[in-house]
Parts: structure tokens; C-alpha cells; sequence
């Protein structure tokens, strides 16, 4: 039994000219008509030269809904015809003969006989470039900040101080008990000498060395002869500091005024 023929889309072209696009190669004249179908193949004529072809439908393609000037069918390849058929057409790449004297162009590439290897290739799309680029400015800005921070850090506080305890070790070695007398003995005399507190009560005295960088803090308390507690550097920061009866005197350093 045979299959039943399923029409083609020309066949709502029957009596009706139409015309292939892209046009068959090697016919002069685009105009067609429908006349038959198979199972695989349709049968047009050409409306001028009255030639007949058989197109196979899997070369067939849409239909326009534009009649004006003339329906279009399209091919879904471009076929050329030869031989009294329709083949897909193959464009030749003609090799250029070498010139007299020219150097040898290079050399064809090597067939392989297998799939060429797979290289992943890893897309960015515009948005996550500009997330990236914003997040390395961010951390490149965050690292200068750091090392600004920390040579700052370095060059006023840690030098300075590293200088100062290998130029005045002798300040380091001032105890509770020397008095104004015993730091001229050690020091020579100051440069300033400032009190604060009232007469009779807790007061303190401030002896000022420049060239040293440094500023011996004498303490007097109920009438007692001042005696040392501790020294600061320029910028009034404790640097050295003794034990009293109530614990170390660093923390009464650093919240003594300047005076």
C-alpha cells in the first residue's frame, strides 16, 4: 500500500507565478508555477521557458504574505541547476597563483583526525567587569591607606620614642625618690619650670628639657618635697612612669593638663 502524498506549501500557489529566493543558479528566468507533489519532491514549471523541475521539500522554506509584485518562496539553501536537477550549491575558493619571485605563502594547516580540543573561554558581561573593577580600586585604595597609616604610625611615634630611649637612657633611670635637686644632678638644669596646684596640697612640677624632648613631672603631695613620677615626650604623651603606693603612675600622666 502505498503512503499517502503530503503537499507541499506550494500547493496553495496552483495556478498562481511565484518566485524562489535566493533565485536557482544557472536559470535565467524567476517566475514559477506549481503543478505537482511526492512524498519527497515538487514539481514547478517555469512560467516563461515552460521548463520543468522537480525541488526536494526539504529545500522548501516559508511562504511570504506579501504578494506585491509577486509571492516569494524561500529556500532554505541555494540551489543551483545542473545536470537537469537542482543540486545545494558550493562556492570554490580559488587559490591565487604564486608570483614570480614571491615568498611562499604559509603552510596549509595540519588535518586532524580527531575533534579539535575544547578551551573554556569564561564570558564577562559588561556589568560584572565594572563590579570587578570597583572592588580592585577598593582594595588597591584600602592597601595605600594602610601603609600610610602605618609608616605615619612608625615615623612620629615609634622612632621618635626608639630615638629618644637611645639618646636619655640616664631619664629611664630616675626612681621615686629623686627629687628636683637629684634630676639637675642628672639632667642639668631645665629649660622651663612650671608648677600647677595650689600650696600645701597635691601639686606638680614640670621641668622642661628641649634638647632632650622630654618633660620630667615632679609630684608633691600634704607638703612634701616634690620627687619624681614620670616623664612625657613633646607632644605630652607618658614615656616613662614609677610606681606609687596607690599603683603605677602612668595613668595619672596621662591625665594631667598641660601646664
Amino acid at each position: 500500500m502505498s503512503s499517502p502524498v503530503i503537499p507541499p506549501p506550494l500547493e496553495a500557489l496552483r495556478n498562481q507565478p511565484f518566485s524562489f529566493y535566493p533565485p536557482i543558479l544557472n536559470i535565467e528566468h524567476n517566475q514559477w508555477q506549481y503543478r505537482k507533489a511526492t512524498w519527497t519532491d515538487a514539481l514547478v514549471v517555469n512560467a516563461r521557458t515552460g521548463q520543468e523541475i522537480w525541488i526536494p521539500r526539504r529545500f522548501l522554506g516559508e511562504i511570504s504574505r506579501i504578494e506585491d509584485p509577486v509571492v516569494i518562496v524561500g529556500l532554505l539553501k541555494e540551489l543551483e541547476y545542473k545536470e537537469g536537477a537542482v543540486w545545494p550549491h558550493r562556492r570554490r575558493v580559488i587559490e591565487m597563483p604564486i608570483a614570480v619571485g614571491a615568498p611562499a605563502g604559509p603552510p596549509s594547516p595540519v588535518q586532524r583526525a580527531g575533534p579539535a580540543p575544547v578551551v573554556g573561554i569564561r564570558l564577562e558581561s559588561s556589568a560584572e567587569s565594572h563590579v570587578l573593577r570597583m572592588v580592585g580600586g577598593a582594595l588597591v585604595l584600602g592597601i595605600v591607606a594602610a601603609f600610610v597609616v602605618v609608616n605615619f604610625y612608625r615615623d612620629s611615634v615609634v622612632r621618635p620614642r626608639i630615638a629618644y630611649m637611645a639618646k636619655d637612657r640616664i631619664v629611664l633611670s630616675l626612681t621615686a625618690q629623686d627629687d628636683y635637686h637629684a634630676v639637675v644632678h642628672k639632667l642639668g638644669a631645665p629649660g622651663r619650670d612650671h608648677w600647677l596646684g595650689p600650696a600645701g596640697g597635691t601639686s606638680y612640677r614640670a621641668l622642661w628639657y628641649p634638647d632632650r624632648g622630654c618633660i620630667i613631672i615632679l609630684m608633691a603631695a600634704d607638703g612634701a618635697d616634690a620627687t619624681y613620677i614620670g616623664a612625657l615626650d613633646a607632644n605630652w604623651n607618658p614615656i616613662h612612669s614609677v610606681r606609687l603606693a596607690k599603683g603605677d603612675a602612668g595613668a595619672l600622666l596621662r591625665s594631667l593638663p598641660r601646664f
